[in-house]
């Protein structure tokens, strides 16, 4: 069995985004530092770092005009700010008025997305760090305009970087789409392991169609915002654009190759031939690994031939099957749905030599354009007034997280005052970075934070007290901020692990170092951390559950989307191309949205996870409609059936509807009374099908079953 080596693994990282992040946002931060450190100027070399840091905080992947205009905001708001807070930063009184409003109004940038709520976290963040600097309006003036240098230094560093390599974000971020998808392909391989457990790899599998989702959603953003790109100038462009497109469809048929594993692993186990399923699955999953590196990395992916030969000999041993079932051993239904499993990965193998082909046309004029209507794809964010006037009410839960905040970081402001710690802002920047609109979420970064921090404030002393030489320390100095930087998105635990080295190191440089410096930073975080995970409590909580009745019939509204377009793939003749893959985009968002906050609950106090069994019923029924529904929209693509009275699945195909509907209705008015609502059956008779054929009709039949399950449940689930 082929396993990842850790150099690919290593090889991985280094040309991912994060790595990229994380050498971009050091050598920002720290060369103005180094340079002017040189002339005997280091104090105004802090300051322009300090501009640089709270500029990177809104650098996150995304189209280049975001990022810019992002970083040119943030560029403004923290050179006003950090003028208004060293100029009124001697009263208390005033600076905890400004806190007040500031922290409500920042956090209240939530409702714009995320990287606007990330512009308020920058502009708090230099609030917070210039609280306790009391200095003459003059130096005032001359610290907030170095703090402006530094945070354009940062904005045009990023933006030349970008401008050397227009693609590379975007090749990164397709590349880690694809190691998703690979990854989603072999934890579906374990349902043809022998003795595996079916409840454990389905939820891991809801877990990896979320992050699948979450990559694909980014690369669509960078891909489809990216002027380059849509223009169609570049072979790369369109190279890129292509695989993309080819990926999304490759994932749709990983999504529907699902089956009743548990009879199959009855009926098949003795003859041995699921591990061999289990194994070619796995060597796909391998070759899509291949395609990812080299997006990365500029080289050729090829399939192997260990590959080939596998597939082959599958086919081979299905025929065999077929051929000596003589005596009946293994039912026919059996049979098929082996068969039909194996077309399925031999298509999907089709899909990754289409992908590998397009790496010798990548620098080509020929490369062909892909068919994308790119616009309808995309969601716009105005920044609208009156999105944030109309979200000034208790019913809001960014109203509710923005009352919060501005609570703790008052009590936290209080609390480090009256504490009088020489370092105290550490208290309401532990606040800050940990207070998150739901409890689960604040929770999960507090307990990150607490870890992070105690396990790197050991290091740093360890490191402080056994090694002296300046130009080593330097060195851990380097290594520990670019760990920091690369990890902040991909693992926040190893990005605090090294963020705490960093600063102990940090203040020994500046002679401010000392075993007690570590000590109050791990007393003012576990008080920062302990102040607003209560709050996040007990103060305007926000729970989960308040959140179901949307996120559920948000997914009943995509899969009966998703179900009406297939269905017009068989009765009707004009078919657009665009609108299904709206649907099926829409499907795979609201899947992932309703399985992460089901997983968040599980972080919630028990009281409040309101109908958690029926919940995991409801996730799980609705996975299954839509990998139902993308294995019917495959039959009809990719196997050939031929039916002469076909209009006789559609009293099917509208009690489907009929069903999906009135779970909607039930979720919205509180239904609690099951109606009889007959299945539509089937005789195989009013449809010509040859034996052995009824594959599209069952399909049909299954929606159907899944559709009134879906509907019994809803009349349950009282939210």
């Amino acid at each position: 069995m082929q396993i990842r080596q850790p150099i690919r693994s290593v090889q991985d990282f280094l040309l991912s985004t994060y790595f990229a992040d994380g050498l971009r946002i050091t050598v920002g931060v720290l060369l103005p530092s180094l340079i002017l450190a040189q002339f005997g100027m280091l104090k105004y070399g802090m300051t322009l770092s300090l501009g640089a840091l709270c500029v990177s905080v809104v650098d996150s992947p995304g189209p280049m005009v975001h990022r810019r205009n992002a970083m040119l905001v943030t560029t403004g708001l923290i050179f006003v700010f950090s003028i208004i807070t060293g100029l009124t930063n001697k009263s208390h009184y005033f600076i905890g008025f400004l806190l007040a409003i500031s922290s409500f109004i920042f956090s209240m940038f939530y409702i714009y997305g995320v990287r606007a709520a990330a512009i308020g976290t920058a502009t708090l963040l230099i609030m917070v760090l210039s609280i306790d600097d009391i200095r003459p309006w003059q130096e005032v003036l001359i610290h907030s305009l170095m703090v402006l240098a530094g945070s354009l230094w940062y904005t045009g560093l990023s933006y030349f970087v970008y401008r050397l390599r227009p693609f590379r974000l975007v090749q990164q971020s397709l590349s880690d789409s694809i190691l998703e998808v690979a990854e989603f392909l072999r934890e579906k391989a374990k349902f043809y392991h022998r003795n595996n457990n079916y409840d454990k790899t389905y939820a891991d599998l809801l877990q990896l169609q979320v992050s699948v989702h979450e990559k694909q959603d980014a690369v669509r953003e960078l891909l489809f915002k990216t002027r380059e790109i849509i223009r169609d100038s570049t072979p790369e462009g369109r190279f890129l654009m292509l695989v993309f497109v080819d990926m999304v469809d490759l994932f749709e048929q990983v999504m529907s190759t699902y089956y009743n594993y548990k009879q199959l692993h009855e009926q098949f186990d003795t003859a041995g031939i699921l591990p061999d399923y289990e194994m070619a699955i796995k060597r796909i999953s391998y070759a899509l690994d291949d395609i990812a590196f080299a997006l990365k990395s500029g080289g050729t992916p090829v399939v192997s031939k260990r590959l080939l030969i596998e597939i082959e000999r599958l086919k081979i041993k299905i025929n065999n099957f077929e051929k000596n079932n003589d005596k009946q051993q293994f039912s026919t239904s059996g049979i098929i749905a082996l068969k039909n499993i194996e077309v399925n990965i031999e298509n999907i193998l089709g899909r990754v030599k289409t992908i590998n082909s397009y790496f010798k046309l990548r620098s080509s004029k020929d490369i062909r354009k892909a068919e994308v209507d790119t616009e309808k794809f995309i969601t716009r964010q105005k920044f609208d007034f009156n999105l944030f006037t109309e979200n000034l009410t208790y019913s809001s839960s960014t109203f509710r997280h923005s009352l919060r905040v501005t609570v703790v970081m008052v009590l936290g402001f209080v609390v480090s005052q009256l504490l009088n710690f020489s370092h105290s802002y550490w208290i309401l920047l532990t606040i800050l970075v940990i207070s998150k609109p739901g409890f689960s979420l604040t929770k999960q970064r507090n307990y990150q934070r607490l870890i992070g921090t105690t396990v790197g404030a050991f290091i740093g002393m360890g490191v402080l007290t056994y090694v002296h030489d300046r130009n080593t320390l330097f060195v851990i100095l380097l290594i520990c901020m670019i760990g920091c930087y690369s990890f902040q998105r991909k693992n926040y635990v190893v990005s605090v692990l090294f963020m705490t080295p960093y600063i102990l190191i940090l203040f020994d440089f500046l002679g401010m170092g000392s075993l007690a410096l570590a000590r109050e930073r791990i007393y003012d975080t576990f008080i920062g951390s302990g102040i607003a995970l209560l709050a996040s409590y007990s103060l305007f909580p926000t729970w989960e559950h308040e959140k179901l009745k949307e996120a559920m019939i948000n997914i009943l509204r995509s899969n009966k989307a998703y179900f009406e377009q297939v269905v017009k793939l068989y009765f009707e003749k004009n078919y657009n191309r665009t609108d299904y893959k709206l649907a099926r985009k829409e499907v795979y968002v609201s899947t992932a949205n309703l399985a992460s906050l089901f997983q968040r609950m599980f972080s919630e106090p028990k009281s409040k996870q309101l109908f958690i069994k029926e919940v995991h019923q409801f996730t799980a029924l609705s996975h299954l409609s839509s990998s139902y529904i993308a294995t019917l929209s495959l039959y009809n693509k990719e196997h050939d059936f031929h039916f002469e009275n076909f209009d006789a699945l559609k009293p099917i195909a509208n009690n489907t509807i009929y069903l999906l509907d009135t779970c909607i209705n039930n979720l919205e008015k509180g239904q609690n009374t099951v109606e009889n609502v007959p299945l539509i059956r089937l005789n195989d008779n009013s449809l010509n099908i040859k034996s052995g054929e009824d594959l599209v009709p069952e399909q049909f039949d299954l929606i159907q079953k899944v559709a009134y399950d879906l509907y019994k449940l809803s009349v349950k689930i009282k939210i």
